[in-house]
């Protein structure tokens, strides 16, 4: 009788489907010891040629965290800042990654946004991106991060960089005061439902306000509700209708959003595909993705790039970078599932 419940239970697992990997494809290092690592990172930049392997093996098998640690080892026993040290011996985009590695989460989307609204002209995209994307908390963080490294206000920044309905959608992300509770009210839900059909598809003109409001105050759980209801007065998805309805980096801002909410490891994936399609590669925006996504939800960026090309992260990055540049990439992306 043991040996048929045995039985009866492998045949279970196996016609059971697999649980797809979620989650970071970089996590803290065990036994970890900044002590060695900083010696380890000491010897391989200042090995002849330097020693590549062991610098992105080390940068992308620990923690942001650890990694802060070692630096701070590094500064003690060697007596000079890593990153100083890494830009000095790296270059090109293998530096770029590196010292981005070496950078808190806030910090490096601060100089990402910086970057993007410095100079002539703005890289709306990047700014949209981030603050679609992030937590309360986080947004927080990045504005405090911002203030420390570029001793001025974010907002302010972003207010002499941007105009009209773009500027206020951006302010109100920056306000980082999304419900962020898992409560639907379904009452409500077909409240907003009806207010983002009325103030878009039904009227003439788009009441830009009224979809700022909705989408960026509440909960994801409930968004989601609210855009099943939505089909009950449009015929078309809210997606759809903002592309109908806006242009220009509005409708960016706003649609990327709605995708956020729906699917966030969907549309980071579809901006890595982006980011590689065609010819040349917009490296800016798949090391940003890379980086930032790493410890958060990599695993799950991969099954919708797989589910969604036909094809895994790895082999895209593997086939649109080269040399080292690949490696590191590919170290943060994890194996090729």
């Amino acid at each position: 009788m043991a040996s048929n419940l045995v039985r009866m239970l492998l045949q279970q697992a196996m016609q059971s489907p697999l649980p797809s990997p979620s989650g970071p494809t970089v996590t803290p290092f065990p036994n970890f010891d900044a002590s060695a690592d900083a010696a380890a990172l000491n010897n391989a930049l200042q090995a002849k040629g330097v020693d590549e392997e062991t610098i992105i093996n080390i940068l992308t098998s620990r923690s942001n965290w650890q990694r802060q640690q070692i630096a701070s080892e590094y500064q003690q026993s060697v007596g000079k800042q890593l990153k100083d040290v890494l830009k000095s011996k790296l270059s090109s985009k293998l530096e770029t990654v590196a010292l981005g590695l070496m950078r808190t989460p806030a910090q490096f989307d601060a100089d990402q946004l910086h970057d993007a609204i410095k100079g002539l002209g703005t890289d709306e995209d990047c700014l949209v991106e981030i603050l679609v994307s992030r937590s309360n908390k986080e947004i927080k963080d990045i504005i405090k991060a911002y203030k420390e490294e570029f001793k001025s206000d974010l907002e302010e920044k972003i207010k002499g960089d941007t105009s009209g309905d773009f500027q206020k959608a951006l302010i109100a992300l920056l306000k980082a005061s999304r419900d962020e509770s898992c409560t639907v009210d379904h009452d409500l839900a077909d409240d907003d439902a009806r207010a983002l059909y009325e103030a878009g598809e039904k009227r003439k003109g788009t009441d830009v306000d009224t979809f700022i409001k909705i989408l960026m105050s509440r909960n994801a759980a409930h968004m989601r509700t609210v855009f099943e209801r939505y089909t009950k007065y449009s015929r078309h998805e809210v997606d759809k209708a903002l592309d109908l309805e806006l242009k220009g980096d509005i409708e960016n801002a706003l649609s990327s959003l709605v995708r956020c909410i729906g699917n966030k490891p969907d549309y980071f994936a579809e901006k890595l595909y982006n980011s590689m399609k065609g010819h040349g590669t917009r490296d800016k925006v798949l090391i940003r993705i890379m980086i930032s996504r790493s410890e958060v939800d990599m695993k799950d960026i991969k099954v919708a790039y797989k589910a969604k090309y036909g094809t895994t992260l790895y082999k895209a990055i593997k086939n649109d970078t080269k040399a080292d540049y690949e490696k590191i990439l590919l170290a943060l992306c994890g194996s090729d599932e």
